[in-house]
This record gives structure tokens, sequence and C-alpha cells, in this order.
């Protein structure tokens, strides 16, 4: 997967404000006239769609509706201004593809159809926390469609001169053979600034701790509760074996050009980050290998953040019918498959998983799927990640010395008036 596009997909939506405008139109798919000379508008996201999907997807539909697919391929920067302003005219996109988080706001204001039949016809086994960011207010406004998750990307030469032989199957595992190669190698054992906060948000996945709670009618901060500062010690346990800066996220600097150098054990990151260790360094790259994160136990996985894209359909659009038609064939095991295998994401069901076989940082990845999830699926979530992130704030508070609690207190002012903030 490019990396534009999983630095992309991290990203929580801006909030909208759509006037959506429904409509028959001219979708003669529901009544069984025909279709032909119809043109469904599809819009993907740069890196989303390989051409080879693309040209399958779009001749499997003509075939079936006698319609044609016109793909329309964007751009991540400004992407929300643009489909915001495209789904409140009289034609817009019929299906685009939509950022998992994202997916809440655009629901909230009306931009997005309803696709309950579509779950009930293709949808009973979709993950269930992959699609859990389709559905607002109990009802379904997407599909699920690709997602992806951090992994433990190691130097197996690094591991293999501190006398390990196998990789952790928990994390207590994991923390002893980062121990074991500090004090037998010269490595960094971990390389993990102090906020890379979207790991830490799989920590709280894991603990099964919220970020926000709900007081009478709002959202507040949720980071005084207990089971949030147990995720946060579990990170500052594995960070003091880091020299990364706490004060820093894992693209300042890059966290991939760091591993490059070959001095480090272990980063844990996207799949992609590997590639930009070996652009730094292309002589790492046999030595690099992929497992993982483990969890407090062997049996489950560490908890992680789901960055991912949805497609939905347009309110508005006046093909609502015939969109459900192409969802039903790009979602289909068929060609869900085909992009899973084309691209190394995980694909919306886990019986799909299959398709992974030989990408070894997606192998890695998938069995912590169905165990992970988001940053809260509200509207008003999308102002907390602005710039300065609250909870990246919180985080290095703690890394420097003040409890959990404290460190919550700290910024719960600022947390809370960003969630208050007008929709």
């Amino acid at each position: 997967m490019k990396r534009k596009l999983v630095a992309a997909i991290g990203i929580a939506g801006m909030i909208f404000s759509v006037a959506a405008c429904g409509g028959k139109g001219d979708d003669k798919a529901a009544s069984g006239g025909s279709n032909k000379g119809q043109t469904l508008t599809v819009w993907v996201m740069d890196g989303s769609a390989p051409d080879q999907w693309q040209k399958d997807v779009a001749a499997a539909f003509e075939k079936k509706t006698q319609a044609k697919v016109k793909f329309e391929v964007q751009q991540w920067n400004g992407i929300q201004q643009k489909l915001t302003t495209a789904l409140s005219e009289e034609n817009p996109p019929d299906v685009f593809e939509i950022g998992n988080t994202q997916t809440p706001a655009y629901a909230k204001t009306g931009g997005l159809a309803e696709l309950a039949d579509l779950k009930s016809s293709i949808g009973a086994d979709w993950t269930a926390a992959l699609n859990n960011s389709s559905v607002f207010e109990n009802k379904q406004y997407a599909a699920p469609w690709y997602f992806a998750n951090r992994v433990v990307i190691y130097n197996k030469k690094v591991w293999a001169d501190a006398g390990i032989k196998d990789t952790p199957k928990t994390r207590d595992e994991f923390y002893a053979d980062l121990k074991q190669i500090g004090s037998k190698t010269k490595a960094e054992p971990i390389y993990l600034p102090g906020q890379n906060w979207y790991h830490f948000v799989g920590l709280t996945i894991g603990e099964g701790a919220e970020l926000v709670k709900k007081d009478g009618d709002k959202y507040v901060s949720n980071l005084a509760d207990p089971k949030v500062a147990a995720a946060m010690e579990t990170y500052k346990k594995f960070q003091a074996l880091s020299k990364a800066p706490k004060d820093k996220d894992e693209a300042t600097p890059q966290q991939g050009e760091v591993f490059g150098k070959g001095n480090v054990g272990a980063i844990i990151g996207m799949g992609w980050e590997a590639g930009t260790a070996i652009k730094a360094n292309p002589a790492i790259e046999k030595e690099i290998g992929y497992f993982t994160i483990p969890g407090a136990t062997a049996d489950k996985p560490e908890g992680v953040f789901l960055g991912g894209s949805n497609l939905a359909v347009a309110a508005g659009s006046k093909k609502q019918e015939l969109a459900k038609e192409f969802l039903k064939i790009a979602l289909s095991d068929q060609y869900e498959g085909e992009l899973a295998k084309i691209n190394g994401v995980i694909p919306n069901k886990e019986s799909l998983q299959s398709n992974l076989s030989g990408n070894a940082a997606a192998e890695a990845a998938a069995p912590a799927a169905a165990g992970g999830g988001t940053t809260p699926l509200i509207p008003e979530w999308a102002a907390v990640e602005n710039a300065p992130n609250p909870v990246k704030t919180f985080m290095t508070a703690v890394l420097n010395g003040k409890s959990p609690a404290e460190a919550a207190k700290q910024v719960e002012g600022d947390f809370n008036k960003r969630l208050a903030q007008q929709q």
C-alpha cells in the first residue's frame, strides 16, 4: 500500500455541512428496465483501486447491468472539502470511497444513503470490527472495503545476534526479547517515539477502554479511566527501552528511516514503513521480518488501530439501485479477494484473508484485525486530532513523569473544548 494512502486513512474526518438531496431519477435497476446507456460514477482514492481491479470490476458490472462504470481517481489532499461540495450538488458521484473514521461526519449531515438492504444481502459475514465504522446511530451508511493495521517490523540480524530464535507470542515475551537485545547487542531494542499515538489507541482498544464518554448529552474526555491508564503504562514500559524522543511522533523523523540504519531491533508501524527503511538502506531488505503485535496472552493479539476505507452511496445519487449493484460486485468475494491480493490490504471478511498469502507484512497484520478498532466513531472527534493533539500531549506528560491521572487532568479542558465545538 502506498505510504500516502495509509497516512491519510488514519486521519479522522473534518466536520461537514452537506445539503443532500434524494431522488429516484433515471435509475431503472430496481424496476428491471434496461440500464443501457447509463454510466455510474465512482470516486476512488489514489492508490486504492489497482488498474486491473478497476478493469475487472467494470467488465463484471457491465455484463450484469448493461451499464458502464466511470472510475475517477481522487487525491487525498483536499478530498474532504471536494467531496462535501460534490455531495451538495445536483449530480454527486454515485459511489465513493470514504475514510473509515470520516464516515460518521458524512452520515450525520445526511450525505450518505442508507444501505441496510445491502448489509442483509451481502454483509452477513463482514468482520464486525471492520464494519463498525460504516454504522452510525445503529444504521448502515456505508460498506467496509479494505483496512490496514500496525505490526512489529524487526531486524532479523539484530535478533539473531541477541540469541533470539523465535518471535514472541505474548507481550511479556516481546518485552523480554527486547531487554535481551539491549543487554547482548549494541542495538537500540525498539525505536518507539513518545507520540506514536495510533499504537497507543491500539493498546486502549486491547484494554477495552474508550477515549471519550457520554456526560449527559455531550461527549467528554475519558483519559482518566483506569483502563486508559493501564494502556499508557504498557506504552511507557516499552518506550523506556527506546532512545526516541518523548515529544515526537513516528513521522518526526520517519521511523522507517531510523530503522533502516540497521541498529534498531524493532519498530511498531505500518507495512509500508519497511519500504521507507529499504529506500534509505537497500541492504537491510534481506534482514526485515514482521510479526503480529503480541497481546497479554498468546491466544489474542494486541489491540490495533484499524485504518481503512468504506464505500458509500451518495444520498443525492439518481442511480441508487445501480450503485448498490456495483457494490455487490465490488465487494463480492471474487473482487474483494482480488483487491486484498494485489494491494496487500485486510479484506472485509476473515474468510478472504487467504488472499494475503505470500505478503509477509499483511499476513502479520491480519490476525489482529478482528480485535481491532478505531478512534471514537463520532463526528465530534474530528477536532481532537488537530494539532496540538491532546492525546499526544497526555502521552508525553506521562512519559516525562506525571501519573496518567495527572496527565489526563492536564489536558481534559482542551480535550472537552474540542469535543464541544459546534458540528
